[in-house]
């Protein structure tokens, strides 16, 4: 039985380059016969800056992007850094969900200026261990991202080293994927 993966574009920045990075992370993914990929773009899901009560009901567009999330077996995020961070609509997007996340593995996908993202990814782990979320060990971090156009205006160019680190994310992604789900049917998770 095929995993299901959300990938989610966590930038909703105008000119953003989120969703080039996701498009060919997806790709990646589509490539694989494991695997059906779902894209999640936080630009388009409208979902609301101020979070609710815990005792109010949940707005329409949390409720429409709730049964996506839960649907997945793993998820990759995809994040630029912004000031040593992952963006605020991707804050707020975690924060509105909680049990969609539980035992499911998250890969993240960083990109940004010399460190490649990696303020965000340091920050994301701690995100998704108090979400009860397991992140893998590897990561595909892209520095001085914009340096990766090839001659012909396609992204990334080849040497890049891209393609390489999302095959071994994805690899260990679908392991985990495959092991919570187990679990998850096995013993049904309680935080």
């Amino acid at each position: 039985m095929k995993l299901r993966l959300a990938v989610i574009i966590g930038s909703t920045r105008s000119g953003r380059f989120g969703p080039t990075v996701a498009n060919w992370f997806a790709q990646q993914a589509a490539k694989r016969a494991d695997l059906d990929v779902d894209v999640v773009d936080l630009a388009t899901t409208d979902l609301p800056p101020t979070l609710t009560d815990t005792d109010e009901p949940a707005p329409a567009a949390v409720s429409i992007l709730a049964p996506r999330l839960a649907a997945a077996d793993a998820f990759a995020v995809v994040t630029p850094e912004y000031n040593c961070s992952f963006p605020a609509p991707l804050k707020t997007a975690l924060d509105w969900y909680y049990e969609e996340w539980h035992a499911k593995p998250v890969a993240i996908v960083a990109y940004g200026r010399e460190n490649g993202g990696l303020y965000a990814v340091a920050q994301l782990r701690q995100v998704f261990t108090e979400l009860h979320a397991v992140t893998i060990r590897n990561t595909v971090t892209m520095p001085c991202y914009w340096e990766q156009f090839a001659a012909d205006g396609s992204w990334p160019r080849p040497g890049s080293g891209y393609d390489a680190a999302a095959k071994l994310v994805l690899d260990q992604l679908v392991w985990w994927a495959h092991a919570l789900r187990d679990a998850r049917k096995k013993y049904p998770y309680q935080p």
